[in-house]
């Protein structure tokens, strides 16, 4: 188990937001936190913590007016951690050549490959072909509906009718190397973690598991390896002191460094 740390990116800055406020029209979010750093500051960081599987996120629509900017400082926190950060947002077989080669160890895949409730597994395969899957991270930021959580796309805008369960991550694991899943209903809440999901993620034996969403405080982190047997590795976003937070940032770091002399 092990703290990914993450830049999130939109309208040219780097940023926290509620995920469920993220709106395409009008590029429209709402902020828990504007930093006045640009992506690199975040990303050396990170390397000199040598916390490495971290995630870049691009936030805005290609057709945004910011779209450009967003990817401008994407490509700074690349270039600040070459081979430390995984990429997503916007990711096709068109562009993922081009954030492999600035630096992304990983690209993460969602909108792409999951469209009308259904999986595009040509494109899935494509994909594969250009980049390999050990390169590839599978998004399956979900919510709950009824008493099922289901995949949700577009920056969390889309609802999908495509499940999330052991069926479903045993199915897509042949396509990637990881997988990284919000919790879109906490997600930027700051109110702790969906532990219903945290428990149905603990069942999986595959490969590595990212969970984000609701974490704000070390508690939220003891709950996350109890509920989640040791075995999911999480982000932390809105409750760090780095994005304006109260859990200090130094505490997840040395939780990595605690964790990796356990199991050494």
């Amino acid at each position: 188990m092990q703290f990914r740390p993450c830049i999130d990116i939109h309208n040219g800055k780097v940023k926290q937001i509620i995920g469920s406020s993220l709106q395409d029209e009008g590029d429209h979010a709402e902020e828990n936190f504007v930093s006045s750093q640009d992506a690199s500051y975040y990303a050396e960081l990170y390397r000199e913590k040598g916390l490495a599987g971290g995630h870049v996120i691009l936030l805005n629509a290609q057709d945004s007016i910011y779209y450009e900017e967003t990817k401008r400082q994407a490509l700074l926190a690349l270039q600040a951690f070459p081979g430390g950060m995984q990429l997503g947002g916007g990711i096709t077989t068109e562009n993922a050549m081009e954030f492999l080669r600035a630096g992304a160890s990983h690209l993460i895949i969602s909108s792409y490959v999951f469209k009308g409730g259904r999986i595009l597994e040509n494109r899935l395969r494509s994909l594969i072909q250009v980049v390999g899957e050990k390169h590839l991270v599978l998004d399956l930021s979900c919510r709950k509906q009824g008493e099922a959580y289901y995949i949700v796309t577009d920056r969390w805008q889309t609802m999908t009718d495509i499940q999330v369960n052991l069926e479903m991550l045993e199915k897509l694991s042949v396509y990637c190397d990881e997988f990284l899943i919000h919790a879109a209903d906490v997600e930027g809440k700051n109110r702790g973690i969906d532990t219903e999901l945290v428990e149905l993620l603990s069942e999986w034996r595959g490969i590595p598991v990212t969970y984000a969403g609701g974490v704000h405080g070390m508690e939220d982190i003891s709950l996350l390896k109890e509920k989640g047997h040791d075995r999911i590795h999480f982000t932390v976003g809105t409750a760090l002191d780095l994005f304006g937070g109260s859990l200090p940032f130094e505490e997840c770091a040395l939780f990595n460094q605690i964790e990796k002399s356990v199991e050494r």
